[in-house]
């Protein structure tokens, strides 16, 4: 954002398209000249006036509420105006057209997404960790969601952090005050007891992170790509995850010519299915750029689920399509269709019996059948043997096996019910959590020599304090701000 955050702004407040009520917004140091010449009537700080808004001209656009909020005591921190009329598209832009009018000789300008609430946070009314659960909170896709965002707006989360970092900063005050006196320096760490304090400091840390983890799958997802030759039955499994007819079902091979993206919820947790076209040789090159288009999805996926017909479960395309999945990202193999086979064959294929498909697989899982997305980010390899409780069978028609698919699914997710986080997390959380945390092993290391290494403890504690520090803004840098308010809507 290069615009002056000096200059009052102004900005519709309310999602595009009709409604019943639309806000047009403003914010500024000073609004009182704005407003005289919007209104001929002095407006009283946070009551409501039914006024009529006219143009430029004289003439009425419409009639509504408005308020005044006097600063600091505002959504800003600055003096606000909120104009409510009726949602229509056409009203709404003429009422803000007035407005920009009214404010030009004042430097009114349209705000940029984000910047009422990069205005919050700048004047303190907000911590960089709330302000983005404000946009958290919008764009929440699921109730779950919804309630750790909010919760991350009250500041559930910025006061665990804040607690960790007083007590680092309290830790480290002792450590420096003991710099200045180098014939004690041995004595400190047992005389005020600071490994023990750093241990609980540490086991706090650890606890914050696990929530973390949680809140940022409950906040992200998983991007879940169906992958496999032509008619196996994935456009029929998705339809079935999602509960609708999303996807054309056809018994002709290469229906799917493009990627289907259709979000569901698991317990809450958001899944990004994305039904692919079916991989195979061809000639036809509108389904060639369809089957180029679905490798990409798959290198892209956060899992992949490997479909396949459970009548044809030796093919040699399913296992040239085993060979050229990614390495590093979690794959289920998945038998769909075991409604058109006997209860016999099913059992000796789920017990290796003579069809041996566990043996017969290479597909890389993890040791209890599932590869934990957690262990893959940190860039651990999964065993290279396929066991049996990793196979999945399923029946797309009739729901058999999906409740255990999608448990499947929050397995590798890492998704623990039990331990559900109160409060959503972003990658940039967790990272600097991390980051935190690697700093106290470090001064953790120090301290086990319990020799003359005070400035090197104290310098991985001042380290680990601004990493947690950058989580609620105090110390992050311009750049980083302009990213995060960017992707806000306009008018918040």
């Amino acid at each position: 954002m290069s615009l002056s955050l000096h200059q009052p702004i102004a900005a519709i407040a309310t999602a595009p398209g009709r409604g019943g009520i639309g806000v047009v917004r403003i914010s500024g140091a000073d609004l009182a000249p704005i407003a005289e010449q919007l209104f001929d009537t002095p407006l009283t700080p946070r009551h409501a006036h039914y006024l009529t808004f006219h143009d430029q001209q004289g003439q009425a656009i419409d009639a509504g509420i408005v308020l005044f909020f006097k600063g600091p005591h505002s959504y800003t921190g600055e003096d606000v105006l909120e104009l409510q009329g009726h949602g229509g598209p056409a009203v709404l832009r003429r009422l803000l057209e007035r407005c920009l009018q009214a404010g030009q000789p004042f430097g009114l300008r349209h705000a940029q997404p984000g910047e009422f609430t990069q205005r919050a946070f700048l004047n303190d009314r907000l911590d960089l960790a709330q302000a983005e659960a404000v946009a958290d909170l919008i764009d929440a896709s699921s109730e779950a969601a919804a309630r750790s965002a909010m919760a991350s707006l009250s500041g559930t989360f910025s006061n665990l952090v804040n607690d960790l970092a007083d007590r680092i900063v309290h830790l480290r005050m002792l450590v420096e005050a003991t710099l200045d006196f180098p014939e004690e320096e041995i004595d400190f760490l047992e005389k005020y007891q600071a490994a023990e304090a750093l241990q609980g400091i540490q086991q706090n840390l650890a606890d914050v992170i696990r929530q973390a983890r949680q809140g940022m799958i409950l906040r992200e997802g998983l991007h879940v790509v169906l992958a496999g030759q032509p008619n196996v039955g994935k456009s029929s499994l998705l339809n079935a995850l999602a509960g609708d007819e999303v996807a054309i079902v056809t018994p002709i091979a290469g229906t799917t010519r493009d990627k289907v993206v259709q979000q569901i919820h698991i317990q809450g947790v958001p899944l990004h299915i994305v039904d692919t076209a079916g991989l195979r040789d061809t000639d036809d090159t509108v389904e060639s750029i369809g089957i180029a288009r679905s490798w990409s999805e798959i290198e892209k996926a956060d899992v992949i689920i490997h479909l396949q017909d459970i009548r044809s479960h030796n093919d040699e395309l399913d296992g040239a399509i085993t060979q050229r999945l990614p390495a590093r990202t979690p794959v289920l193999k998945v038998f769909n269709k075991i409604d058109l086979i006997d209860e016999t064959h099913t059992r000796q294929l789920t017990t290796g019996g003579p069809t041996n498909l566990h043996s017969a697989s290479s597909t890389p899982a993890h040791q209890d059948g599932n590869a934990n997305l957690d262990d893959v980010k940190r860039g651990d390899s999964r065993p290279a043997v396929l066991e049996a409780a990793s196979i999945l069978m399923v029946s797309a028609k009739t729901g058999q096996g999906l409740d255990e698919l999608r448990q499947r699914l929050l397995d590798i997710a890492g998704w623990n019910p039990g331990m559900e986080s109160p409060w959503l997390a972003r990658e940039r959380h967790l990272t600097a959590l991390n980051q935190a945390n690697d700093h106290l092993s470090l001064a953790a290391e120090h301290a086990s020599h319990n020799d003359s290494v005070l400035d090197l403890f104290a310098e991985e504690l001042r380290l680990s304090h601004e990493s947690l520090s950058s989580i609620t803004g105090q110390f992050t840098s311009d750049d980083l701000l302009g990213e995060i308010f960017s992707s806000f809507c306009i008018g918040k």
